[in-house]
């Protein structure tokens, strides 16, 4: 088979994992926010450095089957509310107290939306319905709107308006608005769900079109001739021209469920937690029995979609995220000084506190081996702003600064996964902080076991080998009948099978599942039952909706399994000093991951360099390495 290249961007680093049918390669690169195809493409040539032992971009590009990318962008972009103002023109009486009835809709209502909320009668005549229209689509722009939600009752109501706006406000008139209209996005019957639908993927959107065309522009040059795939929060891939932004949004902790859900069935996990530390946010998911958990309406901050999406929680802690002291406590996030100007360490101006900071001077990250040397820390920077921001406010010494920022990181971590625990749960850590944080926040939330996976500095980027090129529709069957039921199938397949080919690939040979949704409406549930066409459907009282999943498979990797192993002790590299109190350090062992074997143990407190990541085994625990080079850690207070 050839090459697979799997991208996960992050808001600090990118992680570039090769698959090459037999083994995996894997590296990072800072992130370049002012120009997002840069640590793409810088990422690539470090990766076909590992792989051919010399920097050959072209080689491993016109090897490689597939470029499968996956990018937090929009969620950080979300999170820190970075994006265009959005307005909603719409003919529903009562709409924005639908999108509003909730605390967490209201926060989103007012960050993206605001009073850029306007309606028109549309039973008025004609004449005065065209000039509503255009009276209020010029106040939304008036009031800051740049791109502008049109959501009518029925299909044929948003119609009539795209009629007047195509015709007064023309699409090729320099600083024309674009419209988005919500039937042609989701085909849901709950309004809120989809306007919300439309209002966050308009937010997106520009974002996503700006670096992900570049990008493809840039490959171009190298003469690609496959495309670049986008990997989305459903957990499949497909080509740019043919993604949805709001697809985007949470697919890199999806990339990271689809790993953990493989690492659950080696290590037969009844209930995988999933900690994935970025730089901006840590996402949060659980797989049960080796399954992703999946919404039939998907939540973004609180607030419900129309599209089905994995149960990911994403909050604002991360390795950047800016710790600080407000009305005298110390706070996590969820600003984020992201990779530029990025942590006070990294000497690129940032003038802001972060866990990267406090880790290096509590002496748990070495300044000379940071991202597997390639980076060195700079430790007077972190000095110098830690001092300034927190120890002097609070009047302490900085020994002490670090440990309460310590603490406070740590409590901000377990809040952000201690509802999820159970009795049997083994909480999976990796991102780039990730294992560094790990064995603190677990003991907070109650977990006794911890799997670091050695890819665990790129594991969404790994998850993202399990991926297919696929697509899902879903489609409201208008009459509630068996005749109505098999037009919505035929028109489906007829979409599927050009949207494939458009994909490259031919339906009769992809894999195809059906399925009826049928949503009470009394009861508020969804029932999913198997369909075949032709199949009788008689569903009085409910919407009934028909879902194709269709995918074309690709190659996935063949993981170790978890066969006993012979316990010996882990030889250590040399020592290092860490502070573990404000008038104590501590000469603890650090071991380098790639030069144990299976069934080497230890006991913390101890470090265990692994490749891009550093693990920091807390006292009380110890950790051995599995088969497959994993680290298992167990608390054994």
């Amino acid at each position: 088979m050839q090459t697979l290249i799997n991208i996960d961007n992050g808001g600090t680093l990118t992680d570039i994992c090769v698959w090459d049918g037999s083994g995996f390669t894997f590296t990072k690169t800072l992130t370049t926010p002012h120009d997002l195809s840069e640590c793409l493409f810088t990422g690539i040539e470090k990766a076909s450095e590992a792989v051919y032992g010399e920097a050959d971009i072209t080689r491993l590009l016109h090897a490689t089957e597939h470029i499968r990318y996956s990018t937090t962008q929009g969620t950080n972009a979300l999170v820190q509310r970075r994006g265009p103002m959005i307005g909603i023109l719409t003919t529903l009486a009562g709409l924005d107290g639908d999108m509003t009835r909730a605390a967490a809709e209201q926060k989103l209502f007012t960050g993206l939306v605001a009073d850029r909320f306007l309606s028109i009668d549309p039973v008025s005549d004609d004449e005065t319905f065209e000039f509503d229209a255009v009276q209020q689509i010029n106040r939304l722009t008036t009031l800051g709107a740049a791109r502008v939600v049109v959501a009518g009752s029925s299909p044929q109501e948003e119609h009539r308006l795209r009629h007047v706006l195509l015709r007064k406000f023309p699409r090729h008139l320099l600083g024309s608005v674009p419209f988005i209209y919500s039937w042609e996005l989701a085909g849901d019957r709950d309004d809120a769900r989809r306007v919300w639908s439309c209002v966050v993927n308009a937010f997106l959107h520009p974002t996503m079109e700006r670096f992900l065309y570049s990008a493809e522009r840039r490959l171009q040059a190298y003469k690609v001739v496959n495309p670049l795939l986008v990997y989305r929060n459903d957990g499949a891939s497909s080509r740019v021209a043919k993604s949805i932004a709001l697809k985007t949004y949470s697919s890199g902790p999806r990339g990271g469920l689809e790993g953990t859900a493989a690492l659950a069935k080696v290590y037969g996990l009844a209930h995988a937690l999933m900690m994935d530390i970025g730089g901006t946010t840590t996402d949060v998911g659980v797989v049960r029995d080796g399954t992703v958990a999946v919404a039939d309406r998907g939540g973004i901050e609180g607030v419900r979609i129309s599209y089905p999406m994995s149960d990911v929680r994403s909050e604002g802690v991360g390795g950047s995220s800016v710790i600080q002291i407000v009305d005298g406590s110390i706070t996590v996030g969820p600003q984020s000084v992201g990779a530029a100007p990025g942590p006070a360490c990294f000497g690129f101006g940032g003038k802001q506190a972060t866990i990267t900071d406090v880790n290096l001077l509590l002496g748990i990250l070495d300044p000379d081996t940071y991202l597997d040397g390639t980076f060195t820390l700079d430790p007077s920077r972190s000095r110098t702003v830690i001092t300034e921001t927190i120890a002097e406010p609070l009047g302490i010494s900085l020994e002490e600064a670090l440990i309460r920022m310590e603490q406070a990181y740590f409590q901000a971590l377990s809040a952000a996964f201690a509802p999820l625990v159970t009795e049997d749960t083994t909480l999976l850590a990796f991102g780039g902080a990730g294992p560094m944080s790990a064995t603190g926040a677990a003991r907070l939330a109650g977990i006794t076991r911890v799997l670091i996976p050695r890819t665990a500095a790129v594991f969404s980027a790994f998850g993202i080998s399990f991926s297919d090129i696929g697509k899902t529709y879903e489609v409201i069957v208008p009459e509630s009948t068996t005749g109505s039921a098999l037009m919505t199938h035929d028109a489906l397949l007829a979409r599927a099978e050009r949207d494939m080919f458009q994909e490259g690939y031919s339906l009769d040979g992809c894999h195809q599942s059906w399925q009826l949704l049928v949503e009470s409406l009394d009861e508020a549930t969804t029932s999913h039952l198997p369909y075949r066409p032709g199949d009788e459907v008689d569903y009085p009282g409910s919407v009934v909706s028909l879902r194709l999943t269709v995918a074309a498979t690709l190659s996935h990797p063949d993981l170790a399994d978890n066969s006993a192993v012979e316990a010996d002790a882990a030889p250590a590299a040399g020592r290092r000093t860490v502070r573990s109190a404000a008038d104590a350090v501590d000469e603890v062992p650090v071991h380098v991951l790639d030069e144990l074997r299976p069934g080497h143990r230890g006991e913390g407190p101890a470090i265990v360099e692994g490749p891009f990541f550093t693990a920091r085994v807390m006292p009380g625990w110890s950790f051995q390495v599995t088969r497959a080079g994993d680290l298992m850690l167990t608390d054994n207070i």
